[in-house]
């Protein structure tokens, strides 16, 4: 069996640019998961991006991404001129922006940022410190020369804003990815879990299977990553903003143990921003941003994510072809001995088969891992033991069979439910013969269930396919 990548793509797509030549050619070079990012568009625009995925495969996962709670500059007409040295005041309200006076969308600014806070506009690239609190406005310190333009971002790094978790914007997306039956709401700057509960509402409220990714961007989203487990699908380590909110030397750590969070509760982390920034407007990646891949792919994360390289720059299915072949590099060269543990709880029968599975494929000359799933979870289980061989999963829906399109190693497609266990097998070996993924004489390893679909995982088998298959023909009573 020829190398596949494990680590899924996460491209971001936007409607310059989604056109299904385009969409097919991304596929191909090994993207998983379309992004679309709500800040740069409208439930119209993002329409025409999923009716193109749809029509070019119904494998590829939607992910819509939220913009989440923020604070952005405001009334600004020019840009403002601001030097190194001098003193910049700061309210809200809907007065106008101009020189000496910056206005923020944040009613509660004021009230919320301390003296002594350090204030970044502009993803960092502006820096002032508060040294002063003047009745409804604050009076800060300008460290370095720049302008300050409209709508940009601003950061208060280690401050708990009280800002709402959701925009009426994100509501509208969120019900709008509700009704077009969409796969996954990555919601950002999640603090707590109160923040993922708020959009959880939304989808019962419409009825909907969507799963919700928890954007990491804060200290607050890393300190209660726990509680915001127990409540997300799993999790996006969103590097931009999180480089803000926290030094940068303390973020290739950071990224380490969320990874680990995720694999030893069994969830899906995606890593993500600038991960080949350079080609954006270049044709090759510097050798850092190879290895910042490569890092995340040895850390065990689950996908590797590209936002402009894919939505709007020059070579994206150059990038797209990059990122797989170093997954591909990187996952033959993985150290066992790095292997993350993965927790068992008491009686957990699924978890104990899914272990016992990759055990038993990474001491025998085993092809390949197959289970059939209902809801996902055995495939899911079997994924966080992040073992070499493929895990081929066959769904009784195209939604879970999307869904695991973000866990590393999952390789799913659709099968039409069979009440005869045995039939179930048969028709899921025979499937993958047809497609070529297996040859008759290699042996694989089945994990399933003895009661049917909905049932539960109770068993796994070790045989050839061709054993495996003559068998469940006799028992099937052909």
């Amino acid at each position: 069996m020829k190398r596949i990548k494990h680590t899924k793509i996460v491209a971001t797509i936007s409607d310059k640019n989604c056109q299904p030549d385009f969409l097919r050619a991304l596929l191909d070079a090994g993207m998983n998961v379309v992004r679309i990012n709500t800040a740069h568009q409208t439930t119209d625009s993002a329409m025409q991006i999923i009716n193109n995925v749809r029509s070019v495969c119904d494998s590829l996962a939607i992910l819509v991404d939220t913009k989440g709670p923020e604070i952005r500059t405001k009334n600004i007409g020019e840009p403002i001129k601001i030097s190194k040295g001098e003193k910049i005041t700061i309210k809200c309200g809907d007065d106008q922006s101009g020189e000496g006076m910056l206005v923020v969308d944040y009613s509660n600014f004021v009230r919320d940022i301390p003296v002594g806070s350090s204030v970044l506009i502009d993803d960092g690239e502006l820096e002032m410190t508060i040294v002063e609190k003047i009745g409804d406005r604050l009076i800060a310190l300008v460290g370095n020369d720049g302008f300050i333009k409209n709508k940009k971002s601003i950061n208060v790094p280690g401050i708990s804003l009280h800002l709402p978790s959701l925009t009426e914007k994100d509501r509208q997306f969120i019900m709008w990815a509700a009704a077009n039956d969409l796969d996954f709401i990555a919601h950002s700057f999640v603090r707590n879990k109160e923040d993922v509960l708020a959009v959880q509402e939304i989808l019962d409220e419409e009825n909907s299977k969507i799963k919700i990714i928890a954007k990491i961007e804060n200290t607050d989203g890393v300190k209660n990553i726990d509680e915001i487990l127990d409540y997300a699908y799993g999790i996006m380590v969103a590097r931009g903003d999180l480089g803000i909110e926290i030094a940068a030397e303390k973020i290739p750590a950071i990224q380490r143990k969320l990874i680990r969070k995720c694999v030893e509760r069994k969830k899906p982390v995606i890593i993500a921003t600038q991960m080949l920034h350079t080609m954006i407007s270049n044709p090759r990646p510097t050798r850092a941003e190879v290895s910042d891949v490569a890092t995340a792919i040895y850390d065990r994360t689950d996908a590797v994510m590209l936002s402009g390289e894919t939505a709007y720059g020059q070579y994206p299915v150059e990038a797209v072809q990059l990122m797989s072949r170093v997954a591909i590099e990187v996952e033959s060269s993985k150290d066992k001995r790095n292997d993350l543990p993965v927790p068992r709880l008491e009686n957990e029968v699924s978890a104990f088969l899914a272990e016992a599975a990759v055990m038993s494929a990474n001491e025998l000359k085993v092809a390949a891992i197959i289970t059939d799933t209902l809801t996902g979870k055995i495939a899911r289980y079997i994924s966080a033991f992040r073992s070499p061989r493929p895990v081929f999963a066959k769904c009784h829906t195209g939604r879970v069979k999307r869904e695991l399109a973000l866990s590393y190693g999952v390789f799913a497609s659709e099968i039409k439910a069979k009440k005869n266990k045995y039939k179930l097998v048969e028709t899921s070996l025979l499937d993958l013969v047809e497609r070529g993924f297996i040859n008759e004489d290699e042996t694989v390893v089945y994990v399933g269930g003895n009661f049917g679909v909905g049932g539960g995982t109770s068993f796994i088998e070790i045989a050839s396919v061709a054993q495996m298959m003559h068998q469940k023909k006799e028992k099937s009573g052909k």
